[in-house]
This record gives C-alpha cells, structure tokens and sequence, in this order.
C-alpha cells in the first residue's frame, strides 16, 4: 500500500491541476477553483480516516473537522440565523467531527474495509454536493467531484502499490 506521503503528495498535485484546469478551463472563479483544489487534496486522504491510531488518522480527521464546517458555511449562516449562530454551529460541526467521528469510525470500522471502496467515494462526493449550498449546480458538481478524484487517486495508489 502506498504510504501517507505518496497519497498526499499525489492528492496535493492532483489538487493542484483540478484547480487551475477549474479556473482556466472551465471558467470557475478563481476562489472556487482554489477551494475545489483544496477539497481534492483533501479528498485523497479520507479513505484512511477508519485507521487504527497514528499520525495520519489525527491530522486527517483535524482536517476534516476544520473542512467540514467551512464547507457548510453557507448553510451554517441560513441554519443559525446570526453569524454567532452560524460560528457556535461551525465550533460544534468541529468537535462532533473531530471526536465524535473518530470515535465511531474507531468503534465500527477496520482499516482498509468499506471505507476503501468506490461506494464510499460517491458517498463523499455525494456529502459535499448536499452539504455545499451554492445556487449553482455547476459550482456543487465541481466541489463533489473534486472530493471524488481524491478520493479515487488514493484508491489508485493503493493498487499500484499491492502489486
């Protein structure tokens, strides 16, 4: 299997051509291109969020649990009807995230089970297209599919590497 560097390395870069393809050639803002970039180098990392313990795991579910409210900002905001609504929902999006998540991906998951699998990259994708709130199907697609592409080269990596 291909080690922590090799899939954010590659994620990262990955990341990085989404973005610029976004802005350059799709016509994206320059801002949702940077954040679709963002969210696929991100979106490499999460297949490993059901590891054991270690490095990796932490720093991907305090990723996570930093994105996870920022990506619903929008919602956040209608949903708390005050920014000090929507910043007390963004701090409890985090915690429940960062612990509560944890703590149930640790109690019901093995490493390398459901959560490295094609099913579970639509489901990504398909979380961050509902959870994205944007009048524009078209900026909803680009930050559901950038977290599949992550997702997916993790997937790759992982094959290339059992060989």
């Amino acid at each position: 299997m291909a080690a922590y560097r090799e899939h954010i390395t590659v994620s990262g870069l990955l990341g990085i051509g989404y973005g610029a393809a976004a802005t350059l050639g799709l016509g994206f803002t320059p801002v949702q291109a940077a954040l679709a970039g963002f969210i696929t180098g991100i979106g490499g990392m999460l297949p490993d969020l059901d590891s054991e313990s270690g490095r990796p795991v932490r720093e991907i579910f305090s990723v996570t649990a930093a994105m996870a409210p920022l990506v619903m900002m929008n919602r956040l905001l209608e949903w708390g009807r005050t920014t000090d609504g929507a910043m007390l929902l963004a701090v409890l999006v985090y915690v429940a995230v960062r612990y509560g998540g944890a703590m149930l991906l640790g109690i019901f998951t093995e490493h390398r089970g459901m959560f490295h699998s094609v099913p579970a990259m639509l489901i990504a994708a398909e979380l961050v297209f509902l959870g994205y709130k944007s009048d524009s199907l078209r900026v909803k697609l680009l930050m559901g599919t950038g977290v599949a592409l992550g997702f997916l080269s993790h997937l790759i990596l992982d094959e290339m590497y059992s060989v």
